[in-house]
């Protein structure tokens, strides 16, 4: 496995030098546009009752509301606050379950931090037992299983995937062709629109079984209860009882191999080009002093998307963020690019392709520079808030820029549990102690201080791996 992801012919060249590799306007997925008002619309047509019946079913009313919350269009918060205006829910309803998955996800990384990206603990088989390139018919829906195929040919075509076919997908890549839980993860975030390293990368360890008590299998019957007919699966690899394919999980020597018989006729899809740059059709500059010298700074970055704040000065120069520390070892595809550069550039027409050492620099020379913090920059910039100091500590020999940032923390959905909690349910239990209601939660965790101190850090840390 790699530490970084290095030259890859799907990177199209791109050498790791601030150069932008291509120029052609890249595609936004119709499904999810990248603007508030898709947002909020979304967003209102939540139908809660619909979703806790039909949320397992690939064709079930699911929010699509992931691609928002990822990108700070909106908040866990504020989805619940909206939703249970209209309909008002029990703490315990499948809804809010959910939410507190993707905040559970935040707790771990936040006690963890980069240990993420590694295995927490032994899963069935050995680490040695595992490859650790994801093989190439995964990659181009070529396997002749007809439930991965669809979920690839899906991830591609659209950038999203439902939840339950990530975790097939996962089940499959990992326990029945023994490939290392680290390359699919990987491999996923580049293509999701909704990638978030905490939510993608501890779901992939929690099919694994390196982060739960046990690995997570499925088989054909349970494709064909809840996705659609061309999914399903029978006479495949996955059609085996849940015991045999558990024994499977546990067994070194035994590798499913592409069904070719079953290719027969079907051309499969090529896999996307995933890229470590903006592209130059994206209007995004190098730094430049002369535009924030003496001024306050308002930073936005692919994570706070959302309204800027309303009571920011009228002459504060609000600058888009990309980081090259970040995009030299987590390249995106053209699709998630777009989505991301429409949406800033709504935002600002100032955005910065740019290394966290130089943009230290740079922001030296403005009067004050604040922005909303998100765990995403944390490898890079050392400190995020007042609220977690202690969790993102300074790096030895890295040095704040001058007046540092005044980050903003996020306004949270859940109570902060102190204590690590290596298991969902045991959080749960903590975070939801005593609450009744959705309003009871709402009421819990009231909206931080409107500003955090803390430094911006010039570094430039590697990547860990597994």
């Amino acid at each position: 496995m790699r530490n970084r992801h290095q030259a890859d012919p799907q990177l199209d060249g791109i050498d790791g030098a601030s150069v932008l590799p291509f120029a052609a306007p890249m595609p936004i997925h119709a499904s999810h546009p990248p603007t508030m008002d898709a947002a909020l619309a979304r967003l209102a047509a939540v139908q809660p009752s619909a979703y806790a019946r039909t949320r397992n079913a690939i064709e079930g009313a699911v929010t699509g509301l992931s691609p928002y919350i990822t990108h700070g269009l909106l908040s866990l918060r504020q989805v619940l606050a909206e939703v249970n205006a209209r309909h008002p829910l029990d703490v315990q309803h499948k809804l809010v379950y959910e939410l507190g998955w993707r905040a559970f996800f935040r707790h771990v990384w936040q006690h963890r931090g980069d240990d993420i990206l590694q295995s927490l603990h032994a899963g069935p088989l050995p680490e040695g037992a595992y490859d650790r390139e994801l093989p190439e018919d995964i990659r181009q829906a070529r396997t002749g299983v007809p439930v991965i195929d669809r979920a690839v040919e899906t991830l591609y075509t659209t950038g999203t995937l439902h939840n339950h076919a990530r975790m097939w997908l996962a089940s499959y890549v990992v326990h029945l062709r023994k490939v290392h839980w680290r390359a699919g993860a990987d491999w996923l975030y580049g293509h999701l629109l909704d990638g978030d390293l905490a939510s993608n990368h501890l779901s992939w360890q929690w099919v694994a079984g390196t982060g739960s008590s046990k690995p997570y299998v499925f088989n054909a019957e349970n494709v064909a209860r809840y996705a659609p007919t061309d999914w399903h699966s029978f006479g495949s690899a996955v059609d085996l009882s849940y015991a045999a394919l558990d024994a499977w999980a546990h067994a070194s020597s035994r590798r499913a191999k592409p069904e070719t018989s079953a290719l027969t006729g079907f051309g499969g899809m090529e896999q996307p080009a995933v890229r470590r740059a903006p592209g130059s059709a994206m209007g995004v500059t190098a730094p430049e002093v002369a535009l924030i010298a003496g001024k306050k700074v308002w930073l936005v970055h692919p994570w706070s998307l959302g309204p800027l704040p309303a009571d920011l000065a009228p002459d504060t120069v609000i600058v888009g963020l990309y980081l090259k520390d970040f995009h030299d070892v987590w390249p995106w595809s053209d699709a998630r690019w777009a989505f991301v550069d429409t949406r800033m550039a709504a935002l600002t027409p100032i955005r910065w392709w740019t290394d966290v050492a130089s943009l230290a620099v740079v922001l030296r020379e403005a009067s004050a520079v604040q922005g909303r913090w998100d765990q995403h920059l944390r490898p890079w910039i050392g400190c995020s808030s007042s609220t977690e100091p202690q969790r993102a500590p300074a790096a030895p020999g890295m040095a704040p820029a001058a007046g540092g940032v005044d980050w903003v923390p996020d306004s949270p959905l859940f109570p902060e549990v102190p204590l690590r909690c290596d298991s969902f349910s045991q959080w749960w239990r903590r975070a939801v102690k005593g609450l009744q209601t959705a309003d009871d939660l709402l009421a819990q965790a009231p909206d931080p201080d409107p500003v955090g101190s803390a430094s911006l850090v010039a570094t430039a840390r590697r990547a860990p791996g597994p």
